[in-house]
């Protein structure tokens, strides 16, 4: 069973992710057209459970299930959609989870979402740390209920996700 673990934000996370950025870039190569850094090991001095989503976005979704054999010899374990169609969702760290790899091809409306929700927080540390601190108290209060957990701070997930994206477009 895996444990909710919320830890205080860790220097080291950049680096592993610029890390993983050059694995992925060598796997997935022409296909690659970017690649973000997102969810909370992605904003400065946020709480988080110490596991890196990446999103690699691709010219053609089609053709990423081809990399499923490379991408499980580096210790990946592909999971389809699971869940958001035309997506490809990999995990890495099995129980003990380390890198969450979301795929997008190019245009696909999740990787603003992603985005703004990022960018919004990296810019009002205010909203981040009520973030942050929920995510702590709800790790505590649910430790083997991950369930629990994502439902505890989703209402306030989708404020934040609210403001974000109309914040977010309003910038561009």
């Amino acid at each position: 069973m895996r444990k909710v673990e919320v830890t205080p934000y860790n220097e080291q996370w950049l680096s592993k992710f610029e890390e993983e950025t050059n694995i992925l870039n060598k796997i997935l190569g022409l296909e690659i057209i970017d690649i973000h850094h997102i969810g909370s090991t992605s904003v400065n001095g946020l709480k988080a459970k110490p596991i890196l989503d990446i999103i690699p976005v691709v010219k053609d979704i089609n053709r990423i299930d081809q990399f499923n054999s490379s991408m499980i010899e580096i210790g990946y374990k592909p999971k389809g959609e699971n869940g958001i169609s035309q997506r490809r969702y990999f995990q890495k760290g099995g129980d003990n989870r380390t890198h969450h790899v979301h795929i997008y091809q190019l245009g696909n409306s999740e990787i603003e979402r992603h985005l703004a929700f990022r960018d919004y927080l990296r810019a009002h540390p205010d909203v981040a740390k009520k973030y942050g601190d929920l995510k702590e108290y709800l790790s505590h209060r649910f430790p083997y209920d991950i369930e629990s957990y994502i439902k505890g701070k989703e209402q306030l997930a989708m404020e934040i996700e609210r403001k974000a994206m109309f914040w977010y477009r309003s910038k561009t």
